[in-house]
């Protein structure tokens, strides 16, 4: 997810992203302990994907 994607959205769609994105996080967390996991990369991309959406619920928090 680009950051200009999250911009866009609302409060709530900020916090229900972050809720899916922190359990897909487990999940992916649970396959690789498993050894399931065909994409290890994509735990890269999901943590990084959780810390713009948290950037940004910040930056929103911290201008109102």
């Amino acid at each position: 997810m680009k950051a200009s994607e999250i911009r866009d959205l609302s409060a709530d769609d900020l916090q229900s992203k972050l809720k899916e994105a922190r359990a897909e996080l487990f999940n992916l967390r649970f396959q690789m302990a498993t050894s399931q996991l065909d994409n290890t990369a994509r735990v890269k991309q999901v943590k990084k994907d959780i810390a713009r959406i948290q950037t940004e619920m910040r930056a929103r928090e911290l201008s109102a």
